[in-house]
């Protein structure tokens, strides 16, 4: 009785319900293990991304309302490959520059030009930060379903298995059940963390969004004022 009752317990552990289980068990198994280390994955890209775009969103406030000229700043970067804050910066500075080196003489149509140049920047940036955002949201809504079908098609075999062995002991039903649940509880396992980041993250962006898009409408009111300045001392000159 005593081996019999160890042989019970191995047959129950993880691995043994694993190896025990159906092909088509199997297969939503791995597929929930591989969305669950995605999810993982993207957590601590996202993580790192982020923490990274504010340290610079910072960084780059700070340089621009210290009194800098805008022509300095704009010669520093753009040199170097920016992002964020830094990108919409750069975008406006080169298309007021190229208009004034053409002779640019309508303030409203300058404007909307060098507005257009920060809003399609702000859109590719803000695109950037929701990446891979949809798998999340994916595995999440998705993951209990996948793992559900596991488990559904776990317990029609195990009740096959159960008609043939024409057996109801507990012993004989409850290691086909088991496998066929873990099946539903990898699919959690998958589906929560990934609901959870899914939310963070959107937050997060809609947040760093939020900031360029306050960024980009202060800077646009620098550059209108300094554009009628402009103007008006050309004006003055002819």
């Amino acid at each position: 009785m005593e081996q019999v009752g160890l042989a019970a317990t191995a047959d129950v552990t993880l691995w043994s319900l694993f190896m025990q289980a159906g092909l088509v068990v199997k297969l939503v198994m791995i597929g929930l293990l591989a969305a669950s280390v995605w999810t993982w994955a993207i957590m601590v890209d996202k993580t790192i991304a982020f923490n990274k775009a504010r340290r610079q969103f910072d960084n780059f406030e700070q340089v621009f309302w210290s009194g800098q000229s805008l022509e300095e700043l704009y010669r520093t970067l753009s040199d170097r490959q920016t992002s964020g804050m830094g990108a919409i910066f750069v975008a406006a500075m080169r298309e007021w520059k190229k208009s004034f080196e053409r002779g640019a003489r309508s303030p409203i149509g300058l404007q909307m030009r060098i507005d257009r140049a920060m809003d399609v920047t702000l859109a590719r940036e803000a695109e950037s930060f929701e990446a891979r955002l949809g798998s999340l949201a994916t595995i999440g809504s998705a993951g209990p379903f996948v793992g559900l079908f596991g488990t559904v098609v776990g317990i029609m075999t195990s009740f096959q298995a159960i008609a043939g062995s024409k057996s109801t002991n507990l012993a004989v039903v409850a290691p086909g059940i088991a496998e066929a649940l873990l099946a539903t509880a990898i699919g959690l396992l998958a589906a929560i963390p990934a609901v959870i980041a899914y939310n963070k993250f959107s937050a997060d962006a809609a947040k760093l969004s939020a900031r360029m898009e306050g960024f980009a409408d202060e800077f646009s009111a620098i550059l209108s004022r300094q554009i009628d300045e402009k103007l008006q001392t050309r004006q003055a000159a002819q």
